[in-house]
């Protein structure tokens, strides 16, 4: 019973797409390229990757003319689980790419194995321990999420502006919330802003209660909160009923329906700065983001609902951009199912250009494997549950 539960936990979930009902059969082997994707169904990031395992049903059946073959497995939001997923996609299933995982611990197991075995990935985690540096492993990394340089220096402007003397932090205890705290000790005294505490938090810790209290007493005018998933509620909640009357801002990890549905009325008027897909339908016309947002969120919303859009679904999506701008460039030099034709992917991942999605602008390099800039974030609010552009942030 015990390895059947394994088994399964493991996602021998094997969605080779036709088990949507969406793609079709697959042609011969040798013309489909084959994608393993790696996602965390369960576990603490299970609201991260959800809404990815969503978003990939929606995928085509063919890029480039290519027929597509998706195998989809489940990392239990563990590192460990992440990179045994790597292996047997590539040692057994053979993908040309891998999709994924969704938390940045596992991004980094899977990058590790991908890259020992010439194979791109492109990973759904948010830290850019995923790509940087850019040696080894990490040249056949690729990941969209913005830099926690760029997303934080959107916080500070804004905390700036609002006369944000001190702030506290209160970090989740992976290399998530450590890129964070770096990006923001770096920032926050150029902008006059003194850090007057911080705390840690576990993923799955169940009470923040002590962190709190100390936060309180070191009397900050901001809190800023940086973990993921419904996992970011928990302190969240626990300083508004402490009577906490200062702003509080969170990270684009938390940037899901989950989120707002566990941290109910509590998380109104949380600030943030995220992908400017979470706020499609209020972006300016020109903003050229705008459409592909809004085709995304059509897309998504009209199969799960309204305000049930996620910038952890609409990365699913973005990787599916990426195929479609680099896939024809790298099928002129190779055929899927080749060594060649997974360094012609990687090449051609690494030249995109100007690639608009619903998490902004890409434009890669040698040096640069996540290529966005400032038109991958806006400064968004909470307000009475729902994503709403701050109008008032630079």
């Amino acid at each position: 019973m015990q390895h059947k539960h394994t088994t399964l936990r493991r996602a021998r979930l094997a969605l080779l797409i036709g088990a949507f009902g969406t793609l079709g059969a697959a042609g011969a082997a040798h013309a489909d390229i084959s994608v393993g994707v790696i996602l965390s169904l369960t576990g603490p990031a299970a609201s991260l990757g959800k809404p990815a395992e969503n978003t990939v049903r929606l995928w085509p059946s063919e890029i480039a003319g290519q027929k597509l073959k998706l195998i989809v497995l489940n990392d239990n939001s563990d590192p460990t689980e992440a990179a045994k997923a790597a292996s047997k996609l590539i040692n057994e299933d053979k993908v040309d790419v891998i999709v994924g995982p969704s938390l940045t611990p596992p991004s980094i197991a899977a990058m590790e194995v991908a890259g020992r075995n010439a194979t791109p990935i492109i990973a759904l985690g948010g830290g850019n321990a995923i790509i940087e540096p850019q040696e080894g492993p990490r040249k056949w990394a690729f990941k969209m999420a913005a830099p926690e340089a760029l997303s934080v220096e959107k916080v500070v402007e804004h905390m700036a502006a609002h006369k944000v003397k001190n702030a506290a932090v209160i970090a989740v205890t992976t290399s998530y919330g450590e890129g964070f705290l770096k990006a923001f000790s770096a920032q926050a005294p150029g902008k006059g802003i003194t850090l007057s505490a911080v705390e840690r938090i576990g993923a799955q810790d169940i009470s923040a209660t002590s962190q709190v209290i100390k936060v309180l007493a070191a009397k900050p005018d901001a809190v800023y909160i940086m973990s993921f998933g419904t996992p970011g509620a928990t302190p969240h909640i626990e300083l508004v009923k402490r009577g906490y009357k200062g702003l509080i801002y969170q990270t684009h990890g938390i940037a899901n329906a989950d989120f707002l549905r566990v941290g109910g009325k509590e998380v109104d008027g949380a600030y943030l700065a995220v992908a400017p897909v979470l706020v499609a339908e209020q972006l300016p016309a020109q903003n050229p983001v705008k459409a592909p947002a809004m085709e995304y969120v059509t897309k998504y919303e009209s199969q799960n609902g309204p305000g049930t859009r996620s910038q952890f679904g609409s990365t699913a999506w973005t990787a599916l951009n990426w195929l479609q701008a680099a896939a024809p460039v790298a099928l002129k030099n190779a055929q899927p199912g080749t060594p060649q034709f997974r360094q012609a992917l990687r090449d051609a991942l690494e030249g995109m250009h100007e690639v608009a999605s619903p998490e902004g602008v890409f434009n890669m390099s040698p040096g640069n494997h996540n290529g966005l800039d400032g038109r991958g974030q806006v400064m968004a609010r909470i307000v009475s549950g729902k994503w709403t552009l701050d109008q008032d942030a630079k």
